[in-house]
């Protein structure tokens, strides 16, 4: 890990908890007109989140930075998918530590290094053409010119590989078969396009008129075919349908749903969660709810999948649909906020006082420093709120850094709210590219990193509003 500007980036996802055979389900809840929401951010723009288990498949590997030579463990981490599922994954973040038992949210590479990463589409490739996607080790061994490959060799060559392309790191394998199979897998890698998400929703906040269909809502999913069901509350009579108003019972990849909102329906609002049951596509990355390192999708059973969007409506005055999303190219978090109602809609963020026209919208981008968690409130009239956490993870750490088995403090903190803006500092123990698993693992060299630093907020405004994935 670096001593100076380490790289984190993660989002928090707010998931049902109930799961379906197979297919999406649609459930609605509805809450009071004007009410707080507090809403998770950037909001998990769908498909799956899982606990990290550990490292689970490995060998040892040798990075070389700075004239030193360290030893660590490469291979497969396992996760276990909220709702039904399993994950095999490898690190693209050597430099950075693992948490304990980490909360993992599906995450587009946009949103993580590998948006910047010129060789993204690479490390996509190997994982396609490598163990565990590979799961015939001769016939893995005969296409690389290997020699005989086991489970934990081909787990190592395939992560030194990796790493390689995730972090330039200067990496080998111990083990000689493993190092030839990085090394065919690095020569012969191509660049591949980043795989479609699971499952998610286009745009995860709509706003509009009792009496109106309020949408559209686009559904993005790898699952053939999704079943549909009517709002919780039927009793509100508020119904989910296609743009002609026919109640929505399948949906499918390219489906638009929309709120159908009865005519003189009070105030108020509608959350539906959006669930399926497919197998997540190799090379999906996967974030950190808190600070742990980025990891990328190597294998995928039978999961659960879940994406979230929530309507507003009212009558008169201003109807606001607030959203939120990490921007890595400019480090920091875009609030949007857009406005369907006949009046204009005056908030505040980060201590500064912003106005959306009738039917225009507003993106601010809060900066963040890398590594950093962040809280940022939207507040509005009648109690209006609107809530973002997650922690900043744009970039790798870089190299150059001794590695520990120690596992990382979480950061402080920095708020961002109608009040103003603070700043925080953090505290930061890096694990290599491992886990629990790293203390098995014979001469891993110790040191202890203390980072400090923080981030003053200032504001940027955009025109125009973020489009969801």
């Amino acid at each position: 890990m670096t001593t100076a500007n380490p790289r984190r980036n993660r989002g928090v996802a707010r998931l049902a908890a109930s799961v379906v055979a197979s297919g999406l389900v649609v459930a609605g809840v509805l809450t009071g007109a004007g009410g707080a929401v507090a809403d998770e951010a950037p909001p998990h723009q769908g498909g799956a989140t899982a606990v990290l288990d550990g490292l689970k498949t490995f060998d040892t590997a040798v990075l070389h930075t700075d004239g030193k030579s360290q030893k660590l463990p490469a291979g497969l981490f396992e996760m276990t998918v909220d709702g039904g599922g399993k994950f095999k994954t490898y690190c693209i973040d050597i430099h950075n530590p693992t948490q304990d038992q980490a909360k993992y949210l599906e995450t587009p590479w946009d949103q993580t290094s590998l948006g910047t990463n010129k060789n993204a589409g690479r490390i996509r490739w190997i994982l396609e053409h490598s163990y565990p996607k590979i799961d015939d080790l001769q016939a893995l061994a005969d296409k690389a010119g290997t020699g005989p490959l086991t489970e934990q060799t081909a787990a190592a060559g395939t992560q030194v590989a990796i790493w390689r392309y995730s972090d330039k790191a200067d990496v080998t394998a111990s083990d000689a078969q493993a190092e030839k199979l990085a090394d065919w897998l690095e020569t012969s890698a191509t660049n591949t396009s980043e795989p479609k998400a699971s499952l998610a929703l286009d745009p995860v906040a709509v706003s509009g008129h009792p009496g109106e269909r309020v949408g559209p809502v686009t559904v993005h999913t790898n699952a053939g075919q999704v079943s549909v069901s009517p709002p919780a509350d039927s009793a509100s009579g508020v119904r989910i349908t296609d743009k002609k108003g026919k109640a929505v019972t399948t949906a499918a990849n390219g489906s638009q749903l929309w709120f159908d909102i009865p005519a003189g329906a009070a105030d108020g609002t509608a959350s539906l969660t959006v669930q399926a049951t497919t197998s997540v596509p190799v090379g999906r990355a996967f974030a950190g709810a808190t600070k742990s390192q980025t990891q990328i999708l190597a294998g995928s059973s039978e999961s659960t999948v879940s994406a979230n969007v929530n309507a507003t409506w009212a009558g008169k005055g201003a109807i606001p649909a607030v959203t939120a999303k990490k921007n890595c190219a400019k480090g920091g978090v875009d609030v949007t906020t857009s406005n369907k109602g006949d009046a204009a809609f005056t908030y505040e963020l980060a201590g500064q006082e912003h106005t959306v026209a009738p039917g225009k919208s507003e993106t601010v981008t809060v900066p963040v420093a890398e590594d950093q968690a962040y809280d940022v409130t939207v507040t509005g009239p009648a109690g209006f709120t609107r809530t973002f956490k997650g922690v900043l993870d744009c970039l790798t750490a870089g190299s150059g850094n001794d590695l520990t088995t120690q596992t990382a403090e979480q950061p402080t903190t920095i708020t961002a709210t109608a009040g103003g803006s603070t700043t925080g500092a953090e505290g930061n123990l890096a694990e290599t590219g491992g886990s629990n698993a790293t203390p098995m693992i014979a001469g891993i060299a110790i040191a202890l990193v203390v980072i400090g630093g923080g981030a003053v907020f200032f504001l940027r405004r955009h025109k125009g509003q973020t489009s969801g994935e």
